[in-house]
């Protein structure tokens, strides 16, 4: 997201614009208040005197048209979000020597669009026997909408009492007349409260007296913050690069704002990280396990969390409308009205081949690191039901590698890079299915050894430690004869595709296998070296795709961009190589990055080389804060302080 600002914390986020206000748009750049994937407000506008403000400085505000003369008010504005409360202050100040009247006006409006209507790129979703509506209440408003059982409400209480409020068309109107004594201030709170479905009850009223103050909710967020720092291992003891200790610190405070409520197998509540904002705050099997492991070394409860949260979504059953099997972990977790109602199919959406294979590797390194047992122990079942997965319904057995065939009403593509053109040959061709993309094959290999080390140390079972080993070894020596590409002096491929064929585009997907230790010292060094090379490094990271490819384009979102994440899991690898040449030059250009960034890296970056733009280029709609990426920092930092942590 570009310009304005976006406020979040534990699965309510706002995006205002620079005054703090909701517009009203639509589409691929969407503000407004949102929990739950809908959107709560998409209407929040003040008026000051009939007229817009403008912007002096964050919070500071004047009417518009009054530069170049003293303005009457300045108008001071505070926002925070949490809780499941937008809370705003309002305080006008009067610098004239004469007392004055105000006339202040909010305009509101809730839609309660659905995230996916509003990525929808003009596609309609039929919502029969819909109904909106809104009735003022005696300190504000509420805001209610009705399909079937389905109630979502959004109730706004103010302090003072409104003097007057209109129900127009698209909204309401609340106005107010204070006082402003000379040389003074008058103040306005207001609180717009969210009262989601399978939420807080929609239909229990509002209390009157529920007005929260902003300075309040920043406290309880900075207390909760402040809580989740305290318990980390604070990174910036461990380096003595300025940058890279402040993108780290950076990274830990927005992996806690990105926490969204869970729950484990048993029910017990959980706090996992959500994706990222605007598209994605919610579980994400394959980002919030990532996001997780990167953090890991310095706080494991998002860890811990995810893997309880995970273990409670694994797949039970065979439902081919959204790609659900036994033991298969969850790609995304949806609450919207849409996925309610069966109009898209992620309420639990299984359309990915790595994430089971990742959830292995993070309950094996959260036990390693933490030394606690009983998560391994608690979760013995789910992991076994993974790794039979892996063999079952994910391809081993079959086809010798861990598969996913294109799914027509999902995602063409299941692996990180799932945007349908993504996995390609050299010439642009997409590779059809059943499809084998490197990544994938090194993740399993991890799962497989890691959870031998388990299945021999925790669960005392070394016979099936002894098979799961055999097979982690034979799938390397087939994934070693079978994957480089003779045509690319040895580089992996990036895919086999449904024929065996090599998918021998230049990816950086094959960093990856640095990472999970699937290929020998001297492949690894190769690929390592080669990923540092100018088509593929671009001064701020590697590129998706190495430059001066048919299929490579600059702003393509997975064929020549640049993903913090996935350099980051890079530079594990490199570490773990002994590449530490390239390791320094991979996180000096994705500190550069994040410095110019306000030390927090966005989703992804565009493919730009700094010979061809001085400065780190944004890529269109990335997400920013994003888990993945804003944690990005602590897997270098982890990197450079312990090589062999992932190994």
């Amino acid at each position: 997201m570009t310009g304005g600002t976006t406020l979040v914390h534990q699965g309510v986020f706002a995006v205002l614009d620079d005054v703090g206000d909701i517009r009203g748009t639509s589409g691929r750049s969407p503000d407004g208040l949102f929990v739950r994937d809908a959107r709560h407000l998409s209407m929040w506008r003040l008026r000051v005197d009939d007229a817009d403000l403008e912007v002096l400085s964050p919070g500071l505000l004047i009417p518009e048209g009054a530069r170049g003369r003293p303005p009457g008010y300045a108008v001071f504005r505070e926002q925070a979000v949490g809780s499941g409360v937008l809370a705003e202050r309002l305080r006008l100040v009067n610098h004239t020597s004469e007392p004055r009247t105000a006339r202040v006006r909010y305009h509101a409006a809730a839609d309660f669009a659905d995230q996916f209507e509003l990525r929808a790129d003009d596609r309609e979703y039929a919502k029969p026997g819909a109904h909106r509506s809104c009735e003022p209440t005696p300190t504000g408003v509420r805001f209610d909408y009705h399909r079937g059982s389905w109630h979502a409400a959004t109730v706004l209480h103010t302090d003072p009492a409104p003097h007057g409020v209109t129900v127009v068309a698209d909204g309401a109107s609340l106005d107010w007349t204070p006082r402003v004594p000379a040389h003074g201030s008058a103040e306005l709170t207001l609180t717009v409260a969210l009262l989601p479905p399978h939420g807080p009850v929609a239909d229990q009223p509002a209390h009157p007296a529920a007005v929260v103050a902003p300075r309040t909710v920043s406290a309880g967020i900075a207390a909760d913050t402040g809580a989740f720092l305290e318990a980390a291992r604070r990174p910036g003891a461990l380096t003595g690069r300025p940058e890279l200790a402040r993108a780290c610190e950076q990274g830990l405070a927005d992996l806690a704002d990105l926490r969204v409520p869970a729950a484990g197998p048993d029910g017990e509540p959980a706090l996992v990280p959500g994706a990222g904002v605007p598209w994605f705050l919610t579980l994400f099997g394959r980002d919030s396990l990532l996001a997780a492991y990167f953090a890991l070394p310095y706080q494991p409860a998002p860890a811990a969390d995810t893997l309880r949260a995970l273990a409670a979504t694994q797949g039970e059953g065979h439902d081919a409308a959204r790609l659900e099997e036994p033991g298969k972990i969850v790609h995304e977790v949806r609450h919207g009205e849409l996925s309610h109602f069966g109009q898209v199919p992620y309420a639990r959406y299984y359309g990915t081949v790595d994430a089971t294979p990742l959830f292995l590797v993070l309950l094996h390194a959260y036990t390693e690191q933490t030394g606690d047992t009983a998560l391994a122990e608690r979760l013995e079942a789910h992991a076994r039901a993974a790794a039979g997965w892996l063999f079952a319904s994910g391809g081993l057995d079959e086809h010798g590698y861990l598969v996913y065939s294109p799914d027509p009403a999902g995602l063409a593509n299941q692996c990180w890079k799932d945007s349908a053109d993504a996995i390609c040959f050299a010439d642009g061709t997409p590779a059809a299915g059943p499809i084998a993309v490197c990544e994938a094959q090194g993740y399993a290999y991890d799962a497989l050894r890691r959870t031998a080390h388990l299945a021999e140390r925790v669960w005392g079972d070394r016979a099936y430690a002894r098979d799961l080993d055999e097979a982690a070894a034979s799938l390397r020596h087939r994934f070693l004869a079978d994957f480089p590409s003779p045509d690319q002096d040895g580089f992996p491929a990036l895919a086999l595709d449904g024929d065996r064929q090599r998918a021998d585009v230049l990816a950086s997907n094959a960093g990856h296998l640095l990472w999970s230790g699937i290929l020998d010292a001297r492949e690894g060094a190769a690929v390592g070296r080669r990923l540092l090379e100018p088509d593929f490094f671009s001064g701020w990271g590697v590129r998706t795709l190495a430059a001066g490819q048919h299929p490579y384009h600059p702003l393509s979102y997975h064929r020549g961009s640049v993903w913090p994440h996935d350099n980051a899991l890079i530079a594990l690898g490199l570490a773990r190589y002994g590449l530490r040449e390239e390791h320094d030059r991979l996180t000096s250009g994705l500190v550069r990055a994040a410095a110019r960034h306000g030390y927090r890296l966005p989703e992804l970056l565009a493919g730009y080389g700094r010979d061809e733009h001085p400065e780190p280029a944004g890529y269109p709609h990335s997400c920013s804060p994003q888990a993945w990426s804003t944690t990005a920092p602590l897997a270098l930092l982890t990197a450079a302080s312990d090589p062999q942590w992932a190994a």
